[in-house]
């Protein structure tokens, strides 16, 4: 059977990361049994040609057993990191890798972000909540002063996930659509 494959970060277990891309697949229609995800751990994991998992996935092209691939990094901050942060560095920089693997026919890529191309997954997540619900989180996480990014981002998750039990992922808000658009372009013939 011919799967597709996504690569994002963390680990190919049970993770923030692919805990959405599931529910989106499943929302679309498809079946996350067709997809190998392959968890990168650290974005800069991404920008290393002899990972580990781009052998895997080159194999498996080879064998004709991987037809598409999806790359879902975060945007992070170019602030923070002047070559891979932000939207346009990590667009351009995972262009320049996939070209170098010689994926360039087969991969598509998602750059995990709020409205203003910033932050990552759980940005994205905050920015299709209700309004009202954003703004109690976003003034806790200002009170609170935290300064870690790793901090924030599991903070913001358990914010959500324990202030908000009833109210899961709105997949049908429109911030959620362009990763939906990369989902269906995946699992297409």
């Amino acid at each position: 059977m011919v799967k597709v494959a996504i690569l994002h970060e963390g680990n190919a277990k049970k993770t923030n990361d692919n805990e959405l891309l599931k529910l989106l697949i499943e929302k679309l229609g498809f079946s996350a049994d067709k997809v190998e995800f392959f968890g990168m751990g650290t974005k800069s994991n991404f920008f290393k040609s002899d990972h580990v998992n781009y052998r895997q996935l080159q194999s498996n092209i080879d064998a004709e057993m991987t037809k598409r691939v999806l790359f879902v990094v975060d945007a992070d901050y170019k602030e923070n990191d002047a070559t891979y942060g932000g939207y346009e560095n990590t667009t351009k920089e995972l262009k320049s890798i996939i070209d170098n693997l010689g994926l360039t026919k087969q991969s598509d890529i998602y750059v995990t972000c709020d409205e203003k191309q910033c932050g990552y997954l759980e940005s994205l997540i905050l920015s299709t909540i209700p309004d009202e619900h954003r703004g109690c989180i976003e003034t806790f996480l200002e009170c609170s002063e935290f300064t870690s990014k790793e901090n924030h981002k599991a903070i913001l998750n358990q914010i959500y996930k324990t202030a908000y039990p009833k109210a899961p992922f709105d997949l049908e808000h429109p911030n959620f659509t362009p990763l939906k658009t990369k989902l269906i372009n995946l699992f297409q013939e």
